[in-house]
């Protein structure tokens, strides 16, 4: 494993907690749990609010028409925003007996969403997740089950393989995709010990880079578990995209902490880049 010297810039500042930060027609989008809303940066760092909601936006993605689709947590709904209006996508109450969270949509609008399992915020004790398949029409099943708090997903450029990280698991696990959008073929993708890993992204070099919740790091693996960078950060880090025009510029969203009593309302949220050597690849 290498450390190579990596500079921070911040690209903006006053995030109470960031969370799904995607890179989309040449900018960085982002929610922001406690501030209710959807915003996308350009690359000078100019900040603007897409959407704000009454609740706690999550997980980004988009339908083939350009329609975005939003994890609500608290209220466990898939919303969609087509430019002017906010509708309710799909129902996830029944599916998820945690808060819902990080979620990634495959070309044809598919989306994979991820739940806590138990309430983390209450101080419940574990008790395994599923992964969600909402299709194009809103309708919902269980796609993967028992899984260890599922947190930051990826799918391969060819589309057939999504590789979801587990934070209570310390590892990523795989499935392939079939051509109606179901899982199968379970396997270990990489175990990082030690680590959580949360929201994350894809490199052309095979490599999946996250944030660690459970430290002040981000940490890009091979499959197999071969680490090749840890970097630190100057607060916990929680999610991450790569971007910019060359795709070579990671995102880095950080936060002081993530239960409400500790963030909401602060400002004390950061965004930070810094440029590596692969550029970004599948989806998100």
């Amino acid at each position: 494993m290498t450390e190579p010297e990596h500079a921070w810039t911040e690209l903006v500042g006053g995030l109470d907690f960031g969370e799904g930060p995607r890179w989309h027609d040449g900018e960085l989008w982002y929610s922001d749990f406690y501030q209710q809303r959807v915003y996308r940066v350009a690359a000078d760092g100019t900040r603007e609010t897409v959407i704000e909601i009454d609740d706690r936006p999550s997980g980004l993605g988009w339908m083939p028409n350009g329609d975005l689709l939003m994890v609500a947590m608290t209220s466990k709904r898939l919303l969609r925003f087509d430019g002017s209006d906010v509708t309710i996508h799909a129902e996830l109450r029944d599916f998820a007996p945690g808060n819902c969270n990080d979620m990634v949509v495959d070309a044809n609008g598919n989306a994979y969403v991820g739940h806590f399992g138990f309430d983390l915020e209450a101080g419940d004790d574990f008790a395994p997740a599923t992964v969600l398949l909402v299709r194009p029409d809103g309708t919902v099943s269980v796609a993967a089950e028992n899984m260890a708090f599922p947190n930051g997903s990826v799918i391969t450029p060819d589309g057939q393989t999504l590789i979801v990280g587990q934070s209570f698991g310390g590892d990523y696990v795989a499935f392939d995709i079939a051509a109606d959008a179901t899982l199968s073929n379970r396997r270990q993708w990489a175990d990082i010990p030690g680590t959580a890993p949360d929201g994350c992204t894809l490199d052309a070099g095979g490599g999946i880079w996250f944030s660690d919740a459970r430290g002040s790091q981000v940490v890009r693996v091979l499959e197999g578990g071969e680490v090749t960078d840890r970097v630190p950060t100057p607060q916990p880090t929680f999610a991450c995209v790569l971007g910019g025009d060359d795709g070579r510029t990671l995102h880095v969203l950080c936060a002081d902490g993530s239960h409400p009593d500790k963030v909401a309302g602060s400002g004390t949220g950061t965004i930070i880049t810094t440029q590596v050597e692969h550029p970004r690849a599948g989806r998100p």
